[in-house]
């Protein structure tokens, strides 16, 4: 067969070397450009195909499993992100107090990143055992006023997926978040607002276990001044229109339930985010802050 009498280059949709009439027209050079760029997207393609393949297995993502990847992800944060991200210097609120009034949060101190030895009544100790504990990280917080002070906590767990959602189900069905045996304890800094913030001036509370990374977020409220509180209620509750406990009609409840979950937010704004895995300022660096 001689050349330029083979079979005409063929690219999706018409036959090369007929015009859309289908009436022929001549090949010659158009057939080695077409040719050329059939050749050029050919490896670029490939270059596209094993990027995607060598990022996918350097994040650990086969592209179907991208739940169980940001899972992982977000149990290296304590670690690998500043301690700013994870607990900003000021939180604002916007309708978080009573009434959908707006609250503003300034940080007042970061406890040093450990263990869960000593954070927790004995109770909470051994309902959270079976997720284990990779690290706690918490952080304390005042109201604009400073009449309130609460204690925001992050607890990296050593659990998978199935260990959070069965410790998930275990406190909605046994309704765990509002009994008073199971609060968090709060992180009393010496020279702050919250210096006499202990076990006793514990007046609401909210724990939130998450399914979508290993993590459980808390949050536990007081009066600035150290007063002991009788009758402690859950955020919860303590939220609901027309309360007439003590922590009810002071907001207590919002202050607690407002800081847990704008912490909250942002932990899933950062694992969401490429620039998540920043390596400065890290968290586990940091010991007691002040302002």
């Amino acid at each position: 067969m001689n050349p330029g009498e083979g079979r005409p280059v063929v690219s999706f949709g018409e036959p090369e070397g007929y015009d859309e009439r289908v009436r022929a027209r001549p090949l010659g050079a158009r057939i080695r450009s077409r040719a050329a760029a059939v050749a050029v997207c050919v490896v670029l393609g490939l270059g596209l195909i094993g990027g995607a393949v060598t990022g996918s297995w350097l994040t650990g993502d086969d592209g179907v499993d991208g739940g169980a990847s940001a899972f992982a992800t977000a149990g290296q944060l304590w670690h690998s992100v500043p301690v700013d991200q994870l607990f900003p210097p000021t939180v604002q609120g916007q309708g978080a107090g009573p009434g959908g009034a707006d609250r503003t949060w300034t940080r007042i101190a970061v406890a040093p990143d450990t263990g869960c030895a000593g954070a927790f009544d004995p109770l909470l100790r051994d309902l959270l055992a079976p997720v284990g504990c990779q690290r706690l990280l918490r952080a304390t917080y005042t109201d604009a006023t400073q009449s309130y002070v609460t204690t925001v906590g992050i607890l990296f767990t050593k659990a998978d997926i199935t260990a959070m959602t069965a410790l998930s189900t275990r406190f909605k069905n046994e309704n765990l978040g509002n009994r008073t045996d199971l609060m968090p304890r709060p992180y009393a800094a010496k020279g702050t607002l919250a210096a006499a913030f202990g076990d006793k001036q514990r007046a609401s509370w909210t724990v939130s276990v998450l399914t979508d990374a290993p993590v459980v977020v808390y949050a536990v409220s007081g009066w600035a001044d150290g007063r002991t509180v009788g009758v402690p209620e859950p955020a919860d509750e303590a939220v609901t229109s027309g309360g007439t406990t003590a922590p009810a009609q002071a907001g207590l409840g919002n202050e607690a339930q407002g800081l847990a979950d704008r912490v909250e937010r942002s932990l899933r704004k950062t694992v969401d985010s490429p620039s998540g895995t920043s390596t400065t300022s890290k968290a586990s660096e940091t010991s007691e802050k002040k302002p």
